[in-house]
């Protein structure tokens, strides 16, 4: 039992995360019928910015508090991928608007790979280890094991994440967002800026992301030029199980996907009768992907995605 609860928890905090970074392709997939495959890589620049900025704060030995610190990481992260995210829209997407559909596709590949050599130029192949500057604090519930460090990244995704559904149906750029979503036409018509919605919705979700990459590189005590990947293809997975284009079925994918990941991690030896280890825990996310686009490809709150794919 104890052996389950400990899965479910850390089944939680994998899918918070991969909710939030699923949250950026649904958005962007909403408002553009567009599957942004280089948001991975946004993820993965975050973390690296953040390595850097705590890096340098910590060799410059001004002895500000790590919370200052911390905070300073992330408000550069989060300014970097923006930035970053606003000038992918510009230069490679907007001009391929009015492309057939694989255009953007291809090049959203493109971007992908070309984001990962130039961090792979910048920060070199090798693994790099995230520093801690807050000891994580164990706590013990029903024999289970979580970290403060844990519970923080389920109230910090939990906190974005309604943050993000207040502004999208409670304020007017909210408002702009879903009538863009819905017939981006009517929209200009009606006096919305296209342009600057979609901008907005690129770097909205990039900050989100950046975040995320935070958060993973803090829990894991890693980061590397090529980890955008296998995350940005789960977020993508959550995204598709939850219904891609929906917000609310972004975060149901990404908790079921970790949830789903954790547990079979935790149980595929007993099941395999030991031939296959805990390591093997990707392969559930991508059977999830195959299932899901076979038996139900609308997603668990269903959006068109036959349709707009």
């Amino acid at each position: 039992m104890d052996i389950f609860l400990q899965q479910v928890l850390n089944g939680l905090v994998l899918g918070s995360v991969y909710a939030l970074v699923a949250l950026g392709y649904t958005m962007v997939y909403g408002i553009l019928g567009l599957i942004n495959f280089a948001h991975g890589e946004v993820v993965m620049i975050g973390a690296m910015v953040a390595l850097t900025v705590l890096n340098g704060l910590a060799g410059a030995a001004i002895g500000a508090p790590p919370q200052v610190v911390i905070a300073a990481a992330l408000a550069a992260a989060i300014a970097v991928c923006m930035g970053l995210s606003f000038s992918i829209e510009r230069v490679a997407y907007r001009p391929l608007r009015r492309a057939p559909r694989l255009a953007p596709l291809i090049t959203a590949i493109g971007v992908s790979i070309l984001l990962q050599n130039i961090a792979m130029l910048i920060w070199g192949r090798q693994y790099h280890t995230f520093p801690r500057l807050l000891p994580p604090t164990p706590h013990n519930i029903a024999g289970a094991t979580i970290t403060d460090l844990q519970i923080g990244i389920m109230v910090v995704c939990a906190v974005i994440m309604g943050g993000l559904l207040v502004l999208v149906q409670r304020t007017r750029l909210g408002r702009a967002m879903r009538a863009t979503a819905e017939n981006p036409t009517v929209a200009g018509l009606m006096g919305v800026n296209i342009n600057r919605i979609i901008s907005a919705t690129f770097v909205i979700g990039a900050a989100m992301g950046a975040v995320a990459g935070v958060l993973v590189a803090a829990n894991y005590s890693i980061a590397h030029y090529s980890m955008g990947f296998t995350l940005g293809l789960k977020a993508f997975t959550a995204a598709v199980l939850g219904g891609i284009g929906n917000l609310g079925g972004a975060m149901l994918g990404g908790l079921l996907l970790g949830l789903i990941e954790s547990i079979g991690a935790g149980y595929i030896g007993d099941l395999t009768g030991g031939f296959l280890g805990s390591h093997y825990q990707d392969v559930f996310a991508f059977l999830v992907l195959i299932t899901v686009l076979v038996f139900r490809p609308t997603g668990l709150m269903g959006e068109r995605v036959a349709e707009r794919a």
